[in-house]
């Protein structure tokens, strides 16, 4: 949740009011002394590579609508990144994978909705069959020197550094 959408404290139901508290303008209660501190959303990107080729997903929803990019999404509350990855993987590609190894982890917001982290890992194919599923209309593998137009700066970083 964002610092413009806490309106009301949900301990007494007074009107916030920012303030300055541990060096940030929270939102506060001045009835019972409730701050907000927000948290970040935290997101996977799982990098899978197979006959020099980098795998990659077309998104179907903006942002960056038809631009490509890593099977990537949020990590739910409770959730094991790792487990993240792997579910995201299934989810977009049809592709079950196992993380073989952490890659980097990325404070980058690339767009409003977006994450504030970013956890990338590398995966192998364990089985599946390919194919779009979720919040993607197209999967393929692509050469490092021939990729598509790519969706995040993230997305063109990590390929880099892995190359």
């Amino acid at each position: 949740m964002d610092l413009d959408q806490v309106n009301y404290c949900p301990q007494c139901g007074t009107p916030l009011e920012k303030a300055e508290h541990f060096g940030r303008i929270r939102p506060v209660c001045p009835g019972c002394g409730w701050i907000f501190f927000p948290n970040p959303r935290v997101a996977v990107g799982v990098l899978i590579e197979k006959d020099n080729k980098v795998l990659l997903v077309r998104r179907a929803v903006n942002p960056e609508k038809g631009r490509w990019t890593f099977p990537a999404g949020f990590v739910d509350a409770g959730e094991d990144p790792v487990s993240a990855g792997q579910r995201e993987c299934l989810e977009e590609t049809g592709l079950q994978v196992k993380i073989t190894r952490l890659i980097d982890v990325i404070a980058e917001q690339a767009h409003a909705r977006g994450a504030h982290i970013i956890i990338f890992y590398q995966a192998e194919i364990l089985n599946g069959q390919m194919k779009p599923g979720d919040d993607v209309d197209a999967v393929d593998f692509f050469p490092r020197e021939h990729l598509p137009p790519l969706a995040f700066p993230s997305t063109r970083w990590i390929i880099e550094k892995e190359n």
